[in-house]
């Protein structure tokens, strides 16, 4: 089978014969790692580790995956499935696992830059991640990651480039002055798109978190510092595909690795309120906040003020 030249992706360079369409070229010295079609052994359940160490993961109608040493996924098609459908899941959990054994920090996060810095948005699904992202690449910040943003456990870490592109619900593209007909959907049977992002290959230090949170009865919105445990916490809250730690033996290096992050970086829980009709003031504060911290002596950076 003829493969596409490498394609980047978290900085490795993903030699695939399931072609990825969106993604730039890699880099001659990335790191390899080889997506290819191939048997893999049906089982019981949704995942399991081989005597190997490898993780595979079965998907009903879709397929199987056999991901391996951090730089091979094996993926067996269920019939009839379609390239999408696979894409999905290569480029969600099967990656996830593979970035997992990499010893990165897969983050349930989009990233943005914002004053030559990885600024990180994380959060649970329908928090508004790519939303409030795509509100910042309309208002001129390149988005460098979406859905999943991998962090590399350096000194500063560095937030490396994801997929390009940004998952986006109906009334979100709505709210946007967007055609959801215009793009492709997500998944089948859902009315999430995926909208094209302009791709930003480089690596940038990791400047900040914040914890996307709507705000309950009674509650003020409003941006406040994370710190010790709650900052720690919630960075393994929000670890993406945080199921797969324990059974590739990595508990103790991801708990390590999350305290660590969050003694690098500031992190912060923004609390923002419900609806749309004050959508563009909150997301405008977040901006504003971060630049201010961003912009901030390492004196002052300690001393940051919490606006709410």
């Amino acid at each position: 089978m003829t493969r596409a030249p490498p394609r980047a992706l978290f900085g490795l360079a993903v030699h695939s014969e399931l072609p990825l369409p969106g993604l730039p070229g890699a880099a001659d010295d990335a790191p390899r790692v080889e997506v290819r079609y191939g048997p893999v052994p049906a089982q019981d359940g949704h995942l399991r580790i081989t005597d190997e160490g490898a993780l595979a993961l079965q998907v009903p109608k879709v397929g199987r995956f056999l991901v391996s040493g951090g730089d091979s996924i094996v993926i067996d098609p269920a019939p009839d499935a379609g390239e999408r459908e696979l894409r999905v899941y290569l480029l969600g959990s099967a990656f996830g696992a593979l970035l997992h054994q990499r010893g990165l920090l897969p983050l349930h996060a989009n990233c943005v830059e914002i004053a030559g810095r990885a600024v990180a948005f994380v959060g649970r699904s329908g928090a508004g991640k790519s939303t409030l992202a795509h509100w910042f690449q309309r208002h001129g910040h390149a988005i460098l990651a979406d859905d999943v943003a991998a962090i590399a456990p350096t000194d500063p870490p560095l937030a490396l480039p994801g997929v390009p592109r940004l998952r986006m619900w109906q009334d979100a593209l709505e709210a946007a002055g967007l055609d959801g007909g215009a793009y492709p959907r997500s998944f089948a049977g859902q009315d999430k798109f995926d909208v094209p992002a302009a791709a930003q290959g480089q690596a940038l230090p990791l400047g900040a978190c914040y914890l996307l949170a709507e705000a309950a009865e009674g509650e003020t919105h409003g941006i406040s510092r994370l710190t010790g445990i709650d900052a720690s916490e919630a960075l393994i809250a929000n670890t993406y595909r945080g199921g797969f730690v324990p059974l590739l033996g990595r508990s103790e290096q991801h708990l390590r690795s999350c305290i660590t992050l969050a003694r690098q970086v500031p992190l912060f829980r923004a609390v923002r309120r419900w609806g749309r009709d004050h959508y563009d003031e909150d997301a405008a504060r977040l901006r504003d906040h971060a630049e201010a911290l961003l912009g901030a002596s390492p004196n002052a950076l300690a001393r940051t003020a919490i606006t709410g």
